[in-house]
């Protein structure tokens, strides 16, 4: 099933330039090129006005904003933002029921820059109803693409996109995805080879700031994302989409020689307006690249977290999030993990380029590939998909003494347990009882990536230990050894030695 939603040309459209500098009427994105303010211009305020329409007509109660002030359109479809000076974008949250405007690429266009050195700007978006209801409809998160040269380019092209398109025509219902951060491994110069595989894949896709999407040239924050804007829009924003709000947030924090995960004051307060429209115990679904928090610290025997590994200003996210049922998508990791804290789930999704691109898992042992998710009203389903496998392959058996440590004991590697799941096993056809859950290193990632020469093109990847192993003391004298996975959703995955490697 492929997309056609909105490109940019039908999105927009009446721009009115103010100030001495421009007369009459043109085009926002004509004037820049796509590119937004090229920097703050101190104690500079821009009168932002302008006119939300759905099918010809007005639409009330839009949220609008300029990344900092979140206005809502009134009765006629109206709207004014006195703006901040440092605003690059004027842009909406686009209300459901509507189709998503993109860009000729697929990318999402829900924005438009604001040029320099103008005290007014007018612009006008036209919106068009979707073709079917958006109550049900479905979503997929690419973390971590991460190509770094036009090779791992290929395998983008030639490994996730056929994938992702596969996927696509099983669902039942409107589709999108999310880029989660990490789109490139630091040569920003492959943004538009990425945007050709969006364009192939079919679907609009929403694109999140990662660490290595940055510009790290730039000596502050604010400068580090230019790049991403031009080629995406604002680094923060929301829609809704049914019975869903979608929040995408940056919490990478450039300092000038290195990053944190931290999420601004500008975008705590912009959260917090974006989501006082919001009704109390609805859906929120937020976007991120960096976890809110990760576990792997706990499972290293850390005492605390990296600061590059998690947001440390989380409670503040939590704590808006709070009235809210609440997911967290996030990436980062190259692991994948759910995240119960400060009264959120959080998924921490297993990398589209596994360990970078080295081989078919990331260093926990989950394969390459992302996440899917089925949104019917208010209930939110999802499963991970490993990148050219079907739905079925949701775990990985080892026999006796895969695991040095176990030697008497088979493994099971079921990447996406969460604590609802149940995973037991059988011989000869006779249940046993439920696997014991421990900590411990994947046997495949040990056997690819362990060692100062391994892998060979990502030397410094090592197998990391992770908390989604389940052991057994299976009786060597069965015939037939197999091991059921329920998941929190009925679904039954079963494996049988000998069936993978």
């Amino acid at each position: 099933m492929g997309h056609d939603s909105l490109n940019r040309r039908g999105f927009l459209r009446t721009l009115t330039l103010g100030s001495a500098a421009v007369a009459g009427t043109s085009s926002l994105a004509g004037q820049m090129g796509g590119r937004p303010s090229p920097s703050p211009v101190a104690g500079r305020h821009i009168r932002i006005r302008g006119q939300v329409r759905g099918d010809g007509r007005p639409l009330a109660r839009v949220s609008v904003t300029d990344g900092y002030s979140v206005v809502r359109t009134d009765a006629d479809g109206e709207f004014e933002i006195p703006s901040d000076h440092k605003a690059s974008f004027v842009y909406l949250s686009l209300p459901a029921g509507f189709r998503i405007p993109t860009n000729p690429t697929g990318t999402a266009r829900f924005y438009e820059p604001i040029p320099p050195g103008q005290d007014e700007v007018s612009v006008t978006f036209d919106l068009e109803s979707s073709r079917q209801s958006d109550e049900n409809h479905n979503f997929l998160l690419l973390a971590d693409t991460q190509t770094e040269d036009p090779g791992e380019m290929r395998l983008l092209h030639a490994q996730t996109v056929p994938d992702v398109r596969a996927v696509v025509r099983q669902l039942e219902g409107e589709v999108f995805g999310f880029a989660c951060g990490d789109i490139m491994f630091d040569n920003l110069e492959l943004f538009p080879d990425y945007e050709q595989a969006v364009s192939a894949m079919g679907v609009p896709f929403f694109q999140v700031v990662g660490n290595h999407d940055l510009d790290m040239s730039a000596y502050v924050n604010y400068f580090s994302t230019e790049t991403f804007r031009r080629h995406f829009g604002p680094e923060y924003y929301s829609f809704d989409r049914g019975a869903v709000h979608y929040v995408v947030l940056n919490d990478v924090f450039w300092y000038g020689d290195g990053y944190i995960g931290y999420v601004t004051a500008e975008q705590l307060d912009w959260l917090a307006a974006d989501l006082a429209y919001v009704e109390k115990s609805r859906p929120v679904v937020v976007a991120l690249h960096i976890p809110l928090l990760g576990t792997r610290f706990r499972r290293r025997g850390d005492s605390r977290p990296s600061p590059s590994g998690v947001v440390v200003n989380r409670r503040a996210v939590y704590e808006l999030l709070e009235p809210y049922n609440a997911h967290v998508l996030s990436g980062h990791t190259h692991e994948l993990e759910h995240v119960f804290e400060g009264g959120v789930h959080e998924h921490v999704h297993g990398t589209v380029c596994g360990a970078w691109w080295t081989g078919p898992i990331c260093y926990d042992g989950t394969p390459s590939g992302y996440g899917v998710f089925e949104v019917r009203g208010e209930e939110i389903r999802w499963r991970y998909r490993s990148t050219g496998s079907d739905f079925s392959h949701q775990m990985r058996l080892y026999a006796w003494g895969a695991d040095p440590s176990a030697p008497d004991e088979i493994v099971a590697n079921v990447w996406d347990w969460d604590p609802q799941w149940k995973v037991a096993w059988y011989e000869d056809g006779a249940l046993k009882g439920p696997m014991a859950r421990r900590t411990g290193f994947d046997p495949l990632s040990m056997k690819l990536h362990k060692g100062p020469d391994l892998p060979v093109k990502r030397p410094w990847v090592e197998p990391q230990p992770t908390d989604h192993l389940f052991y057994a003391p299976a009786s060597r004298n069965a015939r037939r050894i197999r091991v059921e996975a329920l998941d929190r959703f009925g679904r039954v995955y079963a494996e049988e030695l000998g069936d993978r490697s």
